[in-house]
């Protein structure tokens, strides 16, 4: 039996190796990089999502009410805030009807079941975005500081704020809107615009690599081989067939699925993410002190924010 033992154990380890290194640790991995959080420049963006980012939408909010009673709205003295909370005004009439198509991963369908199953509407049903309440034409002037031709730039005889009552909370929130900044040629003036721009810029940089255009093309003749003609996976999850429509089609279903598996047979996900990675690591070197300086600038609005909901509570 002592010599024996070994031997099983040997064995046990030579199956567990097999399993380490075999398709399911690749598909893991793939799943873990095809995540916005898995690229270097999400640690320069703010988390709406998180507890510090609907703190700030809800002091926006707090912030917004008192200027609109201001301004002689006195019906929002009553407005319960949680209504509203984590949406941004609408005017009446213009609401579109939303969609589940898409998702918000950086590649893509990367989970074949869930393809067969979903198709590319992937997109959560989230009722306090996808149905953000409307405003009669003079409330949402006011709460935003969009007008139409021949609207008034004041409300009961006040001065609308430069962007309106939200613009104006969310100044007193985070400060002054940033200096203009220019990137790639391209004049910047928004509160995320360097984080947001410099991904974009580095997507597109990205694309156009030898080593991306060569996964693509892997991905596009495994396409082929299951029976089906995109060049990319991003023609192939905006086919204007999918749209229209709020449940996948057999032929979506099927698009998609092989699309997830040909992901994961060609490690699409791990080649693509290895470029964008290093394009957006360049660009965080380049611009290191313009991205510190933003991060810094949030956190501060985000300790404010916390600040004005915790006097309102």
């Amino acid at each position: 039996m002592r010599k024996l033992l070994p031997l099983a154990l040997t064995g046990l380890l030579a199956v567990s190796a097999c399993q380490f290194v075999g398709g399911d640790d690749a598909d893991d991995e793939a799943h873990r990089l095809n995540t916005m959080k898995a690229l270097p420049l999400n640690d320069y963006l703010a988390d709406p999502a998180s507890a510090d980012g609907k703190a700030v939408g809800t002091a926006q909010w707090l912030l917004a009410k008192k200027c609109m009673v201001r301004l002689g709205f006195t019906g929002f003295k009553t407005l319960d805030i949680r209504t509203v909370d984590s949406t941004y005004p609408v005017r009446q009439g213009t609401l579109a009807s939303s969609s589940k198509l898409g998702d918000d991963s950086p590649y893509g369908v990367d989970d074949p079941d869930l393809a067969a199953e979903n198709g590319y509407h992937n997109r959560p049903r989230d009722e306090a975005t996808d149905q953000p309440m409307e405003w009669p034409a003079d409330q949402y002037t006011a709460l935003t500081g969009t007008f139409e031709a021949g609207e008034s730039r004041r409300a009961h005889g006040n001065p609308i704020p430069d962007k309106g009552c939200m613009g104006e909370a969310l100044r007193k929130i985070a400060g002054p809107r940033p200096k203009p900044t220019k990137i790639g040629g391209v004049q910047l003036t928004g509160y995320s615009s360097v984080a947001a721009t410099l991904w974009y810029q580095a997507h597109k940089e990205a694309r156009k690599d030898p080593a991306w255009k060569k996964a693509d093309r892997a991905w596009s003749t495994c396409m082929k081989e299951e029976g089906f003609r995109y060049p990319d996976p991003d023609k192939a999850s905006i086919d204007t067939d999918w749209f229209g429509t709020d449940e996948p089609s057999a032929k979506e279903k099927k698009t998609a699925a092989a699309d997830a598996r040909c992901k994961l047979d060609t490690e699409y996900i791990q080649k693509v993410h290895a470029v964008e990675s290093r394009k957006q690591k360049s660009a965080i070197a380049r611009h290191k002190k313009e991205l510190e300086e933003r991060l810094a600038a949030d956190r501060r609005a985000m300790a404010n924010a916390r600040k004005i909901v915790d006097a309102e509570s």
